[in-house]
């Protein structure tokens, strides 16, 4: 840990010794594990960038792989949502067998597809997740009944200019039965490519986290 009281270090998780970095704040309130969308890992820029501002704002991360290097070669496995949901809870149950992170929240930052795997996730009832976000995500891949049992209080981060999976959003939170809110953010496509549009939606998550996160502590 630096004179800061930030660290930055690799990680290979077992069983399948996925590779990540987990950063860590002092006196971080909780923890986020990120889910990429289609085709990206652990260096994406954007969940890297977004990662950077929850760190900024003391909150943990976990930006790693959910899947093996031979298993991304399979497109199959890319959009497998059941299958990225349950390495997303192998790398939970990970973090909570960290030292100094046994007893803190656990949070999910879904991108793309990575969303509905991160939903799926958190409505597992060994997941006890306390929130869940979602950027430009299609939360509807998770499926009705998943949604149903999310109790994670659940934000979902949307471009203006991403009408088609802004009517998807719109319809996933219809099914969503826990705490829920939808953010539109002006101007934005679904990659945030727009100057401002990535930031504000960092900054939209990083708020969701650090309110969650502090209600998880105190309850």
């Amino acid at each position: 840990m630096n004179s800061s009281g930030f660290s930055t270090r690799e990680v290979v998780m077992t069983p399948r010794r996925l590779a990540g970095f987990l950063s860590t704040p002092e006196k971080a309130p909780g923890l986020v594990l990120f889910a990429h969308g289609s085709g990206s890992s652990r260096l994406s820029p954007r969940n890297t960038m977004v990662a950077k501002r929850l760190n900024e704002a003391g909150v943990a991360t976990l930006l790693f792989d959910l899947l093996t290097e031979g298993e991304s070669a399979d497109r199959g496995n890319v959009f497998d949502i059941g299958l990225l949901a349950g390495r997303l809870l192998e790398a939970t149950a990970w973090a909570r067998n960290e030292a100094g992170f046994e007893a803190l929240p656990i949070g999910y930052f879904g991108a793309s597809t990575g969303a509905g795997a991160a939903l799926m996730a958190a409505a597992d009832e060994h997941a006890e997740v306390a929130a869940v976000v979602s950027r430009g995500g299609r939360p509807d891949l998770a499926g009705a009944a998943a949604l149903n049992a999310v109790r994670a209080p659940t934000l979902l981060i949307v471009g203006s200019k991403d009408v088609q999976v802004l009517e998807l959003n719109r319809q996933a939170l219809a099914e969503l039965r826990c705490e829920k809110k939808l953010e539109v953010v002006s101007g934005a496509s679904h990659l945030f490519e727009e100057a401002g549009t990535l930031e504000r939606a960092a900054d939209l998550a990083a708020g969701w986290f650090q309110r969650c996160f502090s209600k998880s502590r105190r309850a």
